[in-house]
């Protein structure tokens, strides 16, 4: 499914919020290529990545009242780059990668920087919102292959059924 943080249109900045949910899905080769140059900075670990349960909530339907799914693994950090009063990178990723948490904070703190945000957004953030359409289209074709198409198997019973009538 889309969200508004995959496709922000032309010329509309990337929120926070909508940002820090495509860093929560960015694969790591993408981040790590994105920034090979930030890798060596000097950083202040705010919370060091740690790997915990989050219960995940499901509805019927989509629109039924809450009900508990299941948990998944999820691990986090807090950071922040250079010297002290630097923007707090911080960074929720599902599974258990530490490098992924460090590496979404690391980008979440670099996009706060406007000086910044324009390059790491078609560095980064722009991939990421192609890898996750791919991967969407992928699903939707999967999907699509499985498909059965019930009008068809209805309409000609109902005609058979209308011939033997007359």
């Amino acid at each position: 499914m889309f969200h508004a943080f995959d496709n922000p249109g032309p010329n509309r900045p990337t929120p926070r919020p909508d940002w820090m949910a495509l860093l929560s899905r960015a694969p790591l080769p993408l981040l790590e290529q994105a920034l090979t140059e930030q890798v060596g900075a000097p950083l202040e670990w705010l919370r060091k990545p740690e790997t915990g349960l989050y219960m995940v909530q499901g509805r019927a339907g989509g629109t039924g009242e809450r009900f508990n799914l299941g948990e998944v693994t999820v691990t986090r950090c807090a950071l922040r780059l250079g010297v002290a009063g630097s923007a707090v990178g911080v960074a929720y990723v599902m599974g258990r990668n530490h490098r992924q948490a460090q590496l979404a904070a690391v980008a979440d703190a670099l996009l706060q920087d406007p000086a910044q945000h324009d390059a790491l957004d078609a560095a980064l953030l722009q991939p990421v919102r192609q890898h996750l359409a791919l991967q969407q289209a992928r699903r939707a074709a999967r999907a699509q292959s499985t498909r059965v198409d019930f009008f068809t198997v209805a309409r000609e019973t109902g005609a058979a059924d209308e011939g033997d009538d007359e």
